[in-house]
């Protein structure tokens, strides 16, 4: 069976590192707190009910700040150690620790005394604020039993000079923190020559653990009732009934406290007054600081026995969610160059994978390039202003001024070529704005995939870093995207189809058209057939217009523009087919396989100063990368001595 020694000692060694990580049962709900699944005892009382008496016979060493007002303003954990009989019994084998002193040791517990107040004030400053960070002391002697106590500021009512008007409320939020979980042991301390309905302690335990299963109380100041009176009514449950027995002190009078008697001494008087009190010697056995000490002890360790499962559990639970923490965080960088540029290589990879993800369809985003081509393209291209382009009135002075002085004889050649060539130069629009489409789709995805790129979040300078270099990468594509559809553009107006005007004559002797002959190989759309198409009434008109020679009525220029516009709809099917081709080819191509091809050669040359600067992560996440990995080891050290203790029960 574990020892009370060993289940206590376990408590109190976990304690003692959740402090040191901050874990001290506060508002941070990152983690569960370790600290609040521990059972603790914290004593309770007002002011001048005579807590730091109690706590001081049970020590049996004045080690306490005194005074008047608020004395105790932070949290006090109060860790009891029995140590063994040493021949020696003089007291001078007794001695006290401080966690935040952990290399020295004190023998002189008036020095333990200044200690607390300095390190009191070392975070409240000289001022009456208080602070929930707690104070730890160690007490090893073999005068005391194994037992955790914490020691609360006591209860107010009242604000005095020099303390916030919330002085009172503050006070009992904090206690509050503590008494509300259901781990913590209530040790409510109530003066005996105050009625018992008035106590601070017990209205406070009342409202936290109505049922009383975890109140312990104690009556202090017994010697100090009027005469003829006793507590016979509170002691004996009468008064209050509680789950566990009420037990009286007798604390040392002012006047022992000015003759600095011995608690050794003082612990005999109580004795000697419980055991020769007519009104409380029935009750002797179960009275005194002593009783009270070794009744909480082993209490104490009957509740930690009980948890230890639960525990464990939490423990457990905790590792997980820790080491999951851990994983999203990442792992602590090597100051090696090599291994630092192996780093960034990966992290580099990373991005870049979840980048085509994007493109390829794993990830939503790369259907709006095909949207681009599908929808945007052609509807621009439906919108150029071809009608107004070859309109009668434009054809006429475009035809005439190509002429010159010399009409033509047979058929306007200038006069198409320019209607052709002016009429291709809108299509530039529609080109550059599919090249820009695109661009902002794929910055878009680079956006995008650096935010979903998780262990990049960690390095903010390498992610701007990446951004920068992708960036331009795709302005180099975009600007070689617009060359080449211009280039398409212009290819269009360098060399016209010959094929295309040389049909021309022979589909309008045969009552046909053109256009039709060249849909049915390319596919024009329907609309622009219907456009373009010469119908039997223009065939007619072409011929009596041979016959009588005249070239230049206004149905001479409407087969002209029409012709144009035949020859403008086969284009356009062309270059429908074509942009895309060269857009995906020189911008989406181009990202898929060499984003950050200039930025991997610029990486190499660095030296291992500028590669650590990319990795230099953002100083709270390494921050809290520390404490993650200080509370997993706390928490995996508490797991191997709870494990231990298990077994050996």
């Amino acid at each position: 069976m574990a020892t009370m020694e060993s289940l206590i000692g376990l408590v109190n060694r976990i304690q003692r590192a959740c402090t040191v990580l901050g874990d001290y049962g506060g508002d941070d709900n990152t983690f569960y707190s370790l600290w609040e699944a521990l059972p603790s005892v914290a004593v309770v009382g007002g002011q001048s009910s005579g807590k730091s008496s109690v706590l001081e016979s049970i020590v049996g060493r004045d080690f306490l700040p005194r005074g008047s007002g608020i004395v105790t303003r932070r949290p006090l954990v109060l860790q009891l150690h029995k140590t063994e009989l040493h021949k020696a019994e003089d007291g001078s084998q007794d001695y006290a620790e401080f966690l935040h002193l952990p290399s020295r040791r004190f023998t002189n517990f008036s020095m333990v005394r200044k200690e607390i107040q300095d390190e009191t004030e070392r975070i409240t400053g000289k001022t009456k604020q208080i602070s929930p960070v707690p104070i730890h002391l160690s007490i090893y002697s073999p005068n005391v039993v194994n037992l955790t106590l914490i020691d609360l500021p006591g209860l107010t009512k009242v604000a005095i000079e020099g303390q916030p008007e919330s002085i009172a409320q503050d006070i009992e939020t904090m206690v509050r923190s503590y008494v509300e979980k259901p781990n913590c042991i209530i040790l409510a301390i109530s003066p005996a020559n105050q009625d018992i309905a008035t106590s601070d302690a017990i209205k406070l335990a009342r409202e936290v653990d109505p049922t009383a299963e975890r109140t312990f109380g104690v009556l202090t100041k017994l010697d100090l009732m009027d005469k003829g009176t006793n507590a016979l009514d509170v002691l004996e449950g009468r008064s209050y009934r509680l789950q566990h027995p009420w037990v009286g002190i007798v604390n040392r009078s002012q006047a022992d406290l000015n003759k600095n008697i011995d608690m050794i001494v003082a612990r005999r008087k109580e004795r000697e007054y419980f055991a020769t009190s007519p009104d409380y010697g029935h009750l002797a056995n179960k009275m005194g600081s002593e009783y009270l000490a070794k009744l909480l002890s082993e209490y104490l360790e009957s509740v930690i026995r009980a948890r230890i499962p639960s525990i464990l559990s939490l423990i457990n639970k905790s590792i997980d969610e820790l080491e999951s923490e851990m994983d999203h965080l990442g792992r602590p960088i090597s100051v090696d160059a090599g291994a630092q540029l192996y780093t960034i290589l990966e992290l580099c990879r990373a991005f870049d994978r979840i980048f085509k993800e994007h493109l390829d369809g794993g990830r939503p985003g790369g259907d709006r390039i095909y949207g681009v081509f599908d929808n945007q393209l052609p509807a621009a291209l439906r919108k150029l202003p071809f009608d107004r382009h070859l309109s009668v009135q434009n054809v006429r002075k475009v035809v005439s001024e190509a002429d010159g002085y010399q009409p033509h004889l047979i058929a306007p050649e200038q006069g198409y070529r320019r209607l052709i060539e002016g009429a291709l130069t809108y299509f530039r629009g529609p080109a550059e704005a599919s090249v820009d489409a695109v661009h902002f789709v794929l910055k878009e995805l680079v956006r995008k995939s650096l935010g979903e790129t998780q262990e990049l979040k960690r390095f903010p300078t390498l992610q701007a870093e990446i951004a920068v270099a992708a960036s331009e990468a795709l302005e180099r594509f975009r600007e070689e995207s617009k060359k080449t559809v211009i280039r398409l553009v212009d290819m269009e107006s360098s060399y016209l189809t010959v094929d295309f005007f040389r049909r021309l004559p022979q589909e309008m002797e045969k009552g046909g058209s053109p256009a039709t002959s060249v849909a049915d190989r390319t596919t024009v759309e329907r609309k622009t057939v219907d456009r373009t198409i010469v119908d039997r009434a223009t065939v007619d008109r072409l011929t009596l217009d041979r016959a009588t020679g005249d070239r230049y009525t206004e149905g001479h220029f409407r087969r002209i523009g029409s012709n144009v516009s035949s020859y403008i709809g086969m284009v356009t099917e062309t270059l429908k087919n074509t942009i895309p081709k060269a857009v995906v080819y020189c911008q989406v191509k181009e990202a898929k396989q060499s984003l950050l091809n200039y930025f991997y050669t610029q990486i190499g040359k660095k030296e291992g100063k500028q590669l650590a600067q990319l990795l230099d992560e953002d100083p709270a996440l390494m921050e809290k990368r520390l404490q993650c990995a200080k509370r997993l080891e706390l928490y995996k050290s508490a797991r191997d001595e709870v494990d231990s203790v298990s077994w050996a029960r």
